[in-house]
């Protein structure tokens, strides 16, 4: 996709992946609409952005659906009509299982999985009738593997994965190949929601932490909306998961990531909420 005039919503826009990318897209020529929940971060980020370009910026909970669907007739009313949708908005709470209430554990749910449906929906039909769109959804490198003292959200990110790949092959299905469906899987990132995280020894080798929010946000506009990539992985050594998951006895794959200490990641894990 030529990204020159084009109209993009990014939901969680005003942080980390989020604004990055309404960074990269307004230098792009995009014209950018961001939602963020964070009304102090939105208005700093709007003030930021609007010296690169054309944005706008709108208090929105993506577990809204009515404030979802009046926002989203708003943006096609501001900008003229959407062309790209980032579906970014995301909640990190660590711990394990049983540590965590129901109602933690629901709200993850309902920011990471639940509100993609909203969102989606929101802009789909009007893609389908232009024959043309890009929908990006962050999921995550956990979707690729189980991930101790995180589990309720690497469930939601699994999901992703699986909601991003059925509805490209809808779209395939219905004759609409022009709209694009890709999903972003990135490893823990050194700052933000996954501060303090890494992997144990020695796969912090192998997969190490991504330095900055502008490394995924590169991903998303290059390969992801340039290219049309179906499922990037960041760092490309993710790539490995899977495939080693295909090759390997399911047992021998389980014991291959407790000695490279997969497991061990979310130890430090600090993040911006933890209580």
């Amino acid at each position: 996709m030529k990204l020159n005039d084009k109209r993009a919503v990014i939901t969680g826009g005003a942080m980390g992946i989020g604004f990055a990318t309404a960074k990269r897209l307004l230098a792009e020529g995009c014209t950018v609409t961001i939602w963020d929940i964070n009304g102090n971060a939105l208005a700093e980020a709007h003030e930021e952005l609007k010296k690169s370009g054309r944005v706008y910026a709108h208090v929105c909970d993506v577990t809204d659906k009515g404030r979802v669907y009046e926002l989203a007739e708003r943006a096609k009313a501001e900008m003229g009509g959407v062309d790209i949708l980032i579906n970014n908005a995301g909640f990190v709470i660590g711990g394990d299982f049983l540590e965590r209430t129901d109602e933690e554990w629901e709200k993850t749910i309902e920011i990471n999985l639940t509100s993609l449906v909203y969102t989606t929906r929101a802009f789909l039909k009007d893609m389908y009738l232009r024959n043309e769109g890009c929908v990006v959804n962050i999921s995550s490198a956990s979707s690729t593997l189980g991930v101790p003292g995180l589990s309720v959200y690497t469930a939601t990110k699994w999901a992703v994965w699986g909601l991003t790949e059925s509805l490209r092959f809808e779209a395939i299905s219905a004759g609409k190949r022009g709209v694009k469906f890709s999903s972003i899987h990135p490893s823990y990132i050194a700052h933000g929601l996954f501060e303090g995280a890494k992997l144990g020894f020695p796969a912090r080798l192998i997969v190490p932490l991504i330095k900055d929010h502008d490394s995924v946000a590169k991903v998303i506009v290059e390969r992801a909306i340039k290219k049309g990539r179906y499922s990037p992985k960041i760092p490309f050594t993710v790539n490995l998961n899977p495939r080693l998951r295909g090759l390997l006895p399911d047992s021998w794959f389980q014991h291959l990531l407790i000695l490279l200490g997969v497991p061990e990641g979310m130890k430090g894990w600090k993040g911006r909420i933890k209580n």
